[in-house]
């Protein structure tokens, strides 16, 4: 019987020798370990209870050789977030205009390819983020997986929806920019926490109330802009009924269903981005494939296009929600891939 099938724990200090020899304590090794997707089962087959009492023998066996302090990673300024934030809501949202735009002059028979064109157009801005951003999360192809569910989520309430539905489509896809605020948001909130918290479970508590508050940000900025396009669309083309006023007239110009499908396509957008830059890119790019295809699917078959939207896109928000909820309270996910994120909590959870 060889060393290594007596000594178990061997094999990992071979594989993750990097990382252990220059961790600051065992609980940025437990991080490293859960990172690489080490779970239970693994820690079980070493004879330990769980990943962090691994993690402690394995900071304890392999001796400390500490890189040069890397060099702080500079906080991004909130206006430099702004433009950034501004940048990406004119990519999305200029594709989808021009597929309003177009699905409410052309006659049907070239509504078809125009969609085609504008979707592409909107998958290529959705994979292609804000190059100035730290970390664009996923592979090319997964990227590309990523814009093509954006394009299937946008391009069917803009093109089959009527007046109102693409008028809130296209809101949907210009407050893609405050998905990207957020991201950074939370990214910068992640690094401080990681170097405020104490232990693993205080850094977890101090995460969890972030992706709530970022996603009633993007309720409220979603249904902003769809209110002010439904405005902008009262205002030139009035309803049968003026006389509640412009407001009231707009807010009804849309119905129940196509408000909620909207919002669902927004709660969906967020999470979803949140996994492709936090290296969790597979989930994401699945969840919003499935749920522009199921949008299409229920549409063909016999579902009104808001209905089918807020069923496809509710669905898999509320998968993809408390998954990233989850995954946010990881320290992994906070690490850029550019420069390493120096984790020094003293005390054990």
């Amino acid at each position: 019987m060889t060393g290594r099938e007596v000594d178990p724990v061997r094999e990992l200090m071979e594989r993750h020798r990097t990382s252990c020899e220059q961790a600051v304590d065992a609980l940025e090794i437990a991080a490293a370990l859960e990172d690489a997707g080490l779970g239970p089962a693994e820690a079980a087959r070493c004879r330990h209870a769980d990943v962090f009492s691994l993690a402690e023998e394995l900071y304890a066996r392999v001796p400390r050789r500490p890189p040069p302090a890397p060099a702080p990673v500079p906080p991004v300024r909130w206006r430099e977030r702004s433009w950034r934030a501004l940048r990406s809501a004119v990519r999305h949202g200029l594709p989808a205009a021009a597929l309003a735009g177009g699905a409410a002059v052309l006659p049907p028979v070239a509504r078809g390819p125009l969609a085609v064109l504008c979707g592409g157009w909107l998958a290529w801005a959705a994979a292609r983020p804000d190059p100035a951003a730290a970390d664009l999360g996923g592979t090319v192809l997964q990227r590309a997986g990523y814009g093509a569910g954006v394009a299937l989520l946008v391009v069917l309430p803009v093109t089959v929806g009527g007046p109102a539905g693409a008028v809130l489509g296209v809101a949907a896809a210009t407050a893609a920019g405050a998905v990207e605020w957020s991201c950074g948001w939370l990214r910068q909130v992640g690094r401080g926490h990681l170097g405020a918290a104490r232990t693993m479970a205080d850094f977890r508590a101090r995460m969890w109330p972030a992706l709530p508050v970022a996603s009633g940000l993007q309720l409220l900025v979603t249904a902003g802009l769809g209110l002010a396009g439904l405005v902008l669309l009262t205002a030139v083309t009035p309803g049968p009924d003026p006389g509640g006023g412009l407001l009231y007239e707009a807010v009804h110009r849309a119905t129940g269903p196509q408000w909620a499908g909207q919002a669902a396509l927004g709660l969906l957008l967020l999470p979803a981005t949140v996994l492709l830059r936090s290296g969790r890119a597979a989930p994401a790019v699945a969840g919003l494939l499935a749920a522009g295809t199921a949008g299409l699917l229920l549409t063909t078959v016999r579902y009104r296009p808001e209905t089918a939207q807020l069923l496809a896109c509710g669905s898999a928000a509320v998968l993809l929600l408390p998954y990233a909820w989850l995954v946010l309270g990881r320290p992994g996910a906070h690490r850029s891939s550019q420069t390493p994120v120096r984790i020094s909590w003293k005390d054990t959870p």
